[in-house]
C-alpha cells in the first residue's frame, strides 16, 4: 500500500495533507509513504523532517507513481496524477458542489474520489471531520484579523489619562468557527454577543460568557438541519431576525459572520443599509466570502471599504495558520484511514455509512447521491 502526499497547487494554499507525525503512523500500519518535495515548506515542515520520519521524498511523478492512495488538502488536478494505480483513492477536500468538473474527471480516470468535507457528523467520525478542525482555527483567526484592522484596543483599560472602552464584538453564526470566535474575543477582553438560527446554540453562547441575541416570538422554527447544520429559514423568521439584527449591528464595533449551508450559496446576513448604520472605523469579517458571502459588498481576497466600515474577505482563512491547520487536517486523514485499516490485507476497507457518504466516484462513474441530486 503506497500513500502519496502531494504538494498543493491551488493559489494561496499553504497547508499540507500529512506531517512527519502522521507519516510515522502510516508507516506503523505497514504502508509506504512518499511525499512530494517541498510539500510542507509553506507549513513550516522541511523535506528532511519527512525523510527522518521514514517517507521517501521526490518529485511529483515519482511520488505518485504506483500510489494506491493520494492525500491532498484540496483535490489535485487529474493531469498531475499520471502513474497513480488504477482505482486509487483520492482523499482530500474536493469541493464537490463548486468543482464538479474535477469530480467528473476523477470518475473518467477511474479513481475513487473521497470528499472529506462530506464526512457525516456522527460521534465516531468527529476525529475525521476536516470542516470542524479547520473552522475552529478560522474562528480564532477571524478575531485576530478583525483586531488587525480595528484601530483601537479590545479590552477596557483604565488609565491615568482616562478609560478606554471595551470593543463590542458580535458573532453571527455559532457553529465551530463562531464558538471559537466568541472564546477568542472574550479572551481579548471584548464585550461579546452572538446569534444563530438554531435555538440549541443559545446555551452554548451563554456558557462562553457572551450575550445571546435571539428572535423570541417566532414559534416552531429551530433552524436545525441534518447533521447539525443550519437550514434555510422561513420568510417570517428572516424578517424578524433582520429587524433584531439591524438594531444590534448599529451599536457594534466588530461583526464576524460564519454562516454556511452545505451545497448552497452562503445566506445573506448583512445588507448595505445595515452597514451604513455602523460607526466609521468598524470592522466586519466575512468567513463565508468564498461561498458568496454573508455580507453585501464583501470581496473575496480583499478588505473592502463601505460607508467607512472595513469588510474583511480573506480567502482560505485556514491556510493563514498553515502549520496548525495542517497538523489537524493530517490527523483527520490519518484518523479516517486508520479507523478502516484491515491489518490482514494491509489496506483500508470502508463501511457503508461513512463510505457511501464521502465517496464521490467509483468504477468510472459519479456515485454520490448528494451530487447526483444536485
Amino acid at each position: 500500500m503506497k500513500i502519496a502526499v502531494v504538494k498543493e497547487q491551488a493559489a494561496g494554499e499553504a497547508r499540507v495533507a500529512a506531517t512527519p507525525e502522521t507519516v510515522k503512523k502510516f508507516i506503523g500500519l505497514g504502508a509506504q509513504v512518499a511525499v512530494e518535495a517541498g510539500a510542507g515548506l509553506t507549513a513550516s515542515i522541511a523535506d528532511a523532517d519527512y525523510a527522518a520520519a521514514g517517507a521517501s521524498v521526490a518529485d511529483r511523478a515519482a511520488t505518485v507513481a504506483g500510489a494506491d492512495i493520494v492525500l491532498g488538502v484540496q483535490g489535485p488536478d487529474v493531469a498531475s496524477l499520471s502513474g497513480v494505480n488504477p482505482g486509487a483513492w483520492i482523499v482530500a477536500g474536493l469541493n464537490p458542489f463548486g468543482d464538479r468538473a474535477r469530480v467528473d474527471a476523477y470518475a473518467a480516470a477511474g479513481y475513487e474520489a473521497l470528499a472529506m468535507e462530506f464526512m457525516p457528523r456522527i460521534t465516531r467520525a468527529q476525529s475525521m471531520d476536516i470542516l470542524s478542525s479547520q473552522s475552529n482555527l478560522s474562528g480564532y483567526k477571524a478575531v485576530l484579523d478583525a483586531a488587525a484592522e480595528y484601530g483601537r484596543a479590545f479590552p477596557m483599560m483604565m488609565t491615568a489619562a482616562g478609560t478606554v472602552s471595551a470593543a463590542r464584538v458580535f458573532i453571527m453564526g455559532v457553529g465551530v468557527a463562531g464558538l471559537q470566535a466568541i472564546a477568542t474575543a472574550k479572551r481579548l477582553g471584548a464585550q461579546v454577543s452572538a446569534t444563530d438560527v438554531r435555538a440549541a446554540t443559545k446555551e452554548q453562547i451563554e456558557s462562553l460568557g457572551a450575550k445571546a441575541i435571539f428572535v423570541e416570538k417566532v414559534a416552531g422554527i429551530e433552524g436545525e438541519g441534518s447533521g447539525g447544520y443550519a437550514t434555510e429559514m422561513s420568510d417570517e423568521y428572516k424578517a424578524a431576525q433582520a429587524e433584531l439584527v439591524s438594531a444590534h449591528i448599529a451599536k457594534q464595533d466588530i461583526v464576524i459572520t460564519t454562516a454556511l449551508i452545505p451545497g448552497r450559496p452562503a445566506p445573506r446576513l448583512i445588507s448595505d443599509a445595515q452597514i451604513a448604520t455602523m460607526k466609521p472605523g468598524s470592522v466586519i469579517v466575512d468567513l463565508a466570502v468564498e461561498q458568496g458571502g454573508n455580507v453585501e459588498g464583501a470581496v473575496p481576497g480583499e478588505v473592502a471599504l463601505r460607508h467607512g466600515v472595513k469588510i474583511v474577505g480573506h480567502r482560505n482563512v485556514p491556510s493563514r495558520l498553515a502549520a496548525d491547520t495542517s497538523a489537524l487536517f493530517s490527523r483527520n486523514l490519518f484518523n479516517f484511514l486508520s479507523a478502516f485499516w484491515d491489518k490482514e490485507k494491509g489496506v483500508p476497507v470502508l463501511d457503508e455509512e461513512i463510505g457511501n457518504a464521502i465517496r464521490l466516484t467509483q468504477g468510472g462513474k459519479v456515485v454520490n447521491e448528494r451530487l447526483l441530486a444536485s
